[in-house]
């Protein structure tokens, strides 16, 4: 298998420019390095949309005028072969970095710095950005700004660090029997899960877990759920919370999964369907069921899995509940 050295030279180049664009600049930068049949999924209220045009005028040039001289601080880069259908991804996580100088999503401004995650997938096909899929967590950044829309979590939430060992941006070319080693100890995790959904078991020992997690694991949630650090506290903190809470629970597959090194990414869209049942970020059932669109990514450690970042779309699972925390923002504190 040839490396991936051409798909993150073309990747890093586009950050570059859309980086250095203005918020009127940003459509045409997507033009130059996005495909005629260009395919953007973000999180809500973005979803899906389709053409350089359109991406830069929803999504770019409001969070451009939003964070005045935005930075990305990325904390882990990687390409890889998808094991779903074999296209060619390259994958950006960490935080994009600004002065929040301008509302956004009917959040108000707060001219004070601020720090709005992500993680940011690009399909590369015959040497263009096909797809991507930009998750931020919007509700870590609405309560940066001291907007809470949730009760409280049950892990901790802050600006978190990259991988322990900062080396998490794999500029050089690795060595692929590793991304295979990530994978398969991935998967078999997967499986785990995979195996717990079938049978309804929502407490399991957390002897299970430890087959696939060192020890030490740290498991970096989304704001309204928070990070948790060892086992025994990410099983109190959310396993147990988002498994009882949460009935029905169906995995729908990827749109791509890879490992390089030993780091490994995947995307859904959706990932997971389930039905509230009561309890789940501090909210009552209403046997409403919805669509979870999740992000993974992880370090492995030897072959267990050692840390864990994740994003949901909290925002887009809550609107198929009836609740939708931007409109509501936007309406109470921001009218």
């Amino acid at each position: 298998m040839q490396g991936f050295q051409a798909e993150k030279s073309l990747v890093l180049e586009y950050f570059e420019a859309i980086d250095a664009a203005s918020a009127e600049e940003v459509s045409a930068v997507l033009d130059r390095y996005t495909s005629q049949d260009y395919l953007f999924r973000g999180v809500h209220p973005f979803n899906e949309l389709r053409g350089a045009e359109a991406v830069g005028a929803n999504v770019w040039a409001p969070l451009k005028r939003s964070l005045r001289s935005m930075q990305r601080r990325q904390d882990v880069f990687m390409a890889g072969e998808s094991e779903i259908d074999g296209d060619r991804w390259v994958m950006s996580m960490g935080h994009f970095m600004g002065l929040f100088d301008t509302d956004w999503l009917g959040i108000r401004a707060t001219r004070k710095l601020g720090m709005l995650r992500y993680a940011e997938f690009h399909c590369v096909t015959d040497g263009k950005i096909s797809q991507t899929g930009l998750w931020v967590d919007i509700i870590g950044f609405m309560q940066q700004a001291g907007i809470n829309p949730l009760p409280p979590s049950t892990g901790q939430y802050f600006v978190y660090p990259g991988p322990r060992n900062h080396d998490g941006i794999l500029l050089d070319e690795q060595p692929p029997e590793e991304a295979k080693r990530t994978l398969e100890v991935l998967n078999l995790m997967i499986e785990d899960l995979s195996s717990l959904n079938v049978s309804g078991n929502d407490r399991c020992p957390p002897e299970l877990l430890a087959k696939r997690w060192t020890d030490d694991m740290v498991w970096y949630g989304p704001a309204g759920i928070g990070a948790s650090y060892t086992i025994p506290r990410y099983q109190e903190q959310h396993q147990y919370p988002f498994r009882e809470g949460l009935k029905d629970k169906v995995f729908n597959g990827h749109v791509c999964r890879f490992a390089e090194g030993n780091f490994a990414c995947f995307f859904g869209w959706p990932n997971l369907s389930n039905t509230p049942t009561g309890g789940f970020l501090g909210l009552p059932g209403g046997e409403l069921r919805g669509d979870m669109r999740v992000v993974d990514v992880y370090r492995r450690e030897g072959g267990k899995l050692a840390e864990n970042w994740v994003l949901i779309d909290i925002p887009f699972w809550l609107k198929q509940q009836g609740l939708d925390i931007l409109e509501r923002t936007r309406a109470i504190c921001n009218p």
